[in-house]
């Protein structure tokens, strides 16, 4: 089992849209048990594959152990899919994280779904908070969406300096330029700057996803340039993956 969290300083770049689209990529592309945990309290990736549910604020009570995370886990709207979905009551995670004191808390809850997943895809809240320090401790591999503008490569370069500078090792990190427009001059420089890093294009059909509440594997043409930009980013983290022998 393999944990991959999206995850940004910064919210607004692509990164809920990024996470459920790798799902999908993981699902019905490469065949793996897949699970999206959403532990961001605006639950944008449960609003979009979730299934509609009255909302009983229980998502933070797997953390206190009063109910187990396989409880909650849900079959989601798209096949091959299950979720654990957020709500508001998340909004309490860092506190809670920071009166246990464990910094390998959530490491251990991902542990315990190993029989089950192939593949966990963590759907992060922005900033850096104790609950972004458990993440980043258990995940094995850190996507990273970054828009092409000078504030937004800024909070990468101060989350990479950051866990360099934490004592220990961390999982690696892979930024992802998101929503690029080639057409602005902004944008060129910094594909220019990091020819190296995945590209994902701005696209109307990525808005269409709330509508349809559905990843664009679910309805867009395979031949569409923003739905192939998944699917490569993806075989790309498999290939990152069996490199890290994860």
């Amino acid at each position: 089992m393999t944990t991959i969290a999206v995850y940004n300083l910064k919210g607004g770049v692509g990164k809920t849209s990024t996470a459920v689209n790798l799902a999908w990529c993981a699902a019905n592309g490469s065949g793996r048990r897949t699970l999206i945990w959403d532990l961001d309290p605006q639950a944008a990736a449960t609003y979009l594959i979730g299934k509609d549910k009255e909302l009983k604020d229980e998502a933070q009570s797997v953390f206190t152990k009063s109910v187990s995370a396989q409880k909650l886990i849900r079959k989601s709207t798209v096949p091959n899919i299950d979720i654990l979905a957020a709500d508001s009551s998340l909004r309490g995670l860092n506190r809670m994280f920071f009166d246990i004191n464990k910094k390998k808390y959530l490491k251990k809850m991902l542990a315990a779904l190993s029989k089950d997943y192939d593949r966990i895809i963590l759907d992060c809240p922005p900033g850096l908070t104790e609950t972004s320090d458990q993440i980043l401790r258990a995940a094995d591999l850190v996507i990273v969406p970054v828009i092409p503008s000078l504030l937004s490569q800024r909070a990468f370069f101060e989350v990479q300096e950051y866990l360099d500078g934490r004592s220990g090792k961390h999982a690696p990190m892979l930024p992802v330029y998101s929503m690029v427009d080639r057409r602005r001059a902004q944008h060129k420089k910094a594909l220019d700057d990091h020819p190296d890093w995945p590209v994902i294009p701005y696209a109307s059909l990525v808005e269409q996803m709330a509508m349809k509440r559905a990843p664009l594997g679910s309805f867009a043409s395979a031949n569409n340039p923003v739905n192939q930009a998944y699917r490569q980013l993806w075989t790309g983290i498999e290939r990152k993956i069996d490199s890290l022998g994860a």
